[in-house]
């Protein structure tokens, strides 16, 4: 069967002197997701509940470009060079030390102080095995932030038959440099500004996770999720742990932004495979998380304050929504005992991640 998926092209608004581009791509099975070019960001993506096939948008954001612009915790968009945290805004890189921006205290978060979702991509619509996409590709120069050599980025959305958002991710260089990219969507299935996700059902098919200090900086130390309440290997919701005060990594995160290292047999297994499933009990909704990386880093959208007036007006507040960041581990390139972010000239970056949604839940 044909893949159905159809795209409308726009023009969002313009930033920098450069147009910034809407994409709506929209299937038969009632999935659409819209895109936008500044930040490659998911900008919408409405999902029809089953049994009534009642939509909702579930992903947090603006309806127009003013919003990304202002204020913005990186709303559906791609974050590079390095999503995560790297401690000191500096790592060791071939016997020197490479020293980046800082813009969280002494340390990097999610590429600095002007990352990939601050800029306007180049945008073209694509053909690919999984039917019609968006291709969206930047080059960061290099020095961009710190970071060293030239990186040719790109990152195509498409709606697969299986009712899935597809995210494929290519980059190369033209020095040793280290990268790890993801998309920073914040999703609600109960749908946008619904309130808090406490009560939606997690599963993570994870037995071990990463311990941060107190800055959120990973110790090195990977430890066993049994009896933490972190583990979510069993299904439960969200609120019986995202709250509580009796876990040391809660307390910290001020709710769960914990690096979950999903369980692959053998370890460094790089297929697509089931990371984490969510449910909304109250709408029916289920999303699955796939992806090809060793980790995804679940966020509860800890630091929402009421500042921001978002998609539909409504101040986004902590627990509002959650977040899925399929990656390698933050600080990986100060930890060499876990999986190596380095990219060299003859190497090439290679990432995967779909968001499913299945009709028959």
């Amino acid at each position: 069967m044909p893949n159905s998926t159809t795209i409308a092209q726009s023009t969002f608004g313009e930033h920098d002197g450069k147009t910034v581009e809407r994409f709506v791509l929209t299937n038969d099975q009632g999935l659409e997701v819209a895109l936008i070019s500044y930040g490659a960001a998911i900008q919408e993506l409405f999902v029809p509940a089953p049994g009534t096939n009642e939509r909702a948008n579930i992903v947090l954001g603006f309806k127009d470009l003013a919003g990304y612009l202002g204020k913005n915790p990186h709303f559906g968009s791609v974050l590079g060079r390095y999503a995560g945290r790297i401690g000191g805004a500096s790592f060791p890189l071939d016997g020197e030390t490479v020293h980046i921006t800082a813009n969280r205290g002494g340390n990097s978060s999610h590429g600095g102080a002007k990352p990939f979702d601050k800029y306007v991509w180049d945008a073209e619509i694509v053909r690919t095995t999984d039917g019609p996409g968006v291709r969206f590709s930047r080059t960061s120069p290099d020095g961009e932030e710190g970071y060293p050599g030239r990186l040719d980025v790109q990152v195509i959305y498409t709606l697969t038959d299986d009712n899935g958002l597809k995210l494929h991710y290519t980059a190369s260089t033209d020095k040793p440099t280290i990268i790890n990219l993801t998309n920073h969507c914040y999703f609600n299935l109960g749908g946008e500004a619904s309130g808090v996700v406490d009560g939606q059902v997690l599963q993570i098919n994870a037995s071990q996770t990463a311990i941060v200090d107190e800055a959120q900086i990973p110790t090195g130390e990977i430890v066993s999720l049994d009896g933490n309440s972190l583990d979510f290997r069993s299904a439960k919701r969200l609120g019986e742990v995202s709250r509580d005060a009796a876990n040391p990594q809660v307390v910290i995160g001020r709710g769960i932004d914990q690096s979950y290292i999903i369980d692959r047999v053998p370890a460094d297994d790089a297929s697509l495979i089931e990371a984490a499933r969510i449910e909304d009990p109250a709408s029916g909704r289920v999303m699955e998380v796939l992806t090809t990386e060793p980790t995804v880093h679940v966020y509860t959208s800890n630091s929402l304050d009421g500042s921001v007036a978002g998609y539909s007006g409504a101040l986004y507040r902590q627990g509002d929504a959650i977040c899925f960041e399929t990656q390698h581990l933050p600080d990986s390139p100060n930890h060499p005992e876990f999986p190596s972010t380095v990219l060299r000239p003859d190497g090439q970056f290679i990432s995967t991640t779909v968001y499913r949604f299945p009709t028959n839940s």
